[in-house]
């Protein structure tokens, strides 16, 4: 799932559980904990924590509060600002590589006071800023996180798509996303016809029943070693739905993710009470 509905500068808890990060993204958790999963690591945001989630990346957000109790400032760099940006304020500093898909920021004082002035800027109804106001108090924000780090204007000005990279550790790392093939070959730095010519040398099958295998052996472990629901993990593993999850367990090991339990329980003699209850995922 892209980044979609959101405006340059954002006030509330609206935000998609997964999304593919087409820009650089401010977030300022004003209440609230969310949990983000890039992959390979999951960093915790508490209440008054602030951080920016790198551009090309997958990333999979988990709100700990309920939505009432979760609220943030967000704001967008999109490439557009960025490169007018950079017109105005042209500067000579070496690009940096920040290895993590999340930065986390230092809540310095200008930088507090530059985030709580905003309540001023935003529509109460809409959650959104107006646009007389968007670029500015972006261009603004910029200047202050350039005082704070100058190593970030290195991670701003870099406009390139990403390059090609190792298939077998970006797919390990990245399988569990919800995302179109042509998605996975942009982040590996591919066409989507070299990306399937170079998947299937490289695994000897097609991206997509790859990839499908692969969510479903996780799925059958998490089910008879993990002792999990379905319904616990099936879009952490990128199905859309229950119903399309079960199906597919099924049409591979011959029997629903209940059975395969049951199976796994009668062999180890550690029967659960908790299956035998329906189980929308069987």
């Amino acid at each position: 799932m892209e980044v979609t509905g959101l405006k340059p500068c954002h006030i509330g808890p609206g935000i998609s559980n997964e999304q593919f990060v087409q820009e650089h993204i401010f977030f300022y958790i004003i209440e609230g904990e969310m949990l983000i999963f890039d992959g390979k690591n999951q960093h915790k945001l508490n209440s008054s924590e602030i951080c920016i989630i790198k551009k090309n990346r997958p990333i999979r957000y988990t709100k700990t509060v309920e939505k009432e109790k979760f609220k943030t400032i967000v704001l967008v760099f999109d490439e557009s600002f960025l490169k007018r940006f950079f017109v105005r304020h042209p500067y000579k500093q070496d690009g940096v590589s920040f290895g993590d898909s999340v930065v986390k920021i230092p809540p310095e004082k200008m930088l507090m006071n530059y985030l709580n002035s905003l309540d001023f800027y935003y529509d109460k109804q809409s959650a959104q800023m107006d646009e007389t106001f968007a670029d500015i108090k972006r261009e603004e924000l910029l200047l202050i996180l350039f005082q704070i780090n100058p190593e970030l204007m290195g991670l701003f000005s870099h406009f390139e798509n990403p390059t090609k990279i190792d298939l077998v550790e970006f797919m390990n790392r990245n399988y569990k996303f919800n995302m179109g093939l042509e998605r996975f070959a942009f982040l590996s730095g591919r066409s989507l016809s070299a990306f399937k010519r170079d998947f299937f040398k490289t695994f000897n099958e097609s991206p997509g029943k790859w990839i499908l295998e692969k969510r479903l052996d996780e799925a059958y472990f998490l089910v008879t070693q993990k002792k999990q629901r379905p319904s616990e993990f099936y879009l952490d593993l990128g199905f859309e739905d229950l119903s399309h999850f079960s199906i597919a367990f099924k049409k591979k090991f011959g029997y629903s993710p209940k059975e395969a339990a049951r199976k796994d329980m009668r062999s180890s003699s550690l029967i659960s009470p908790e299956w035998n209850k329906v189980d929308e995922g069987s």
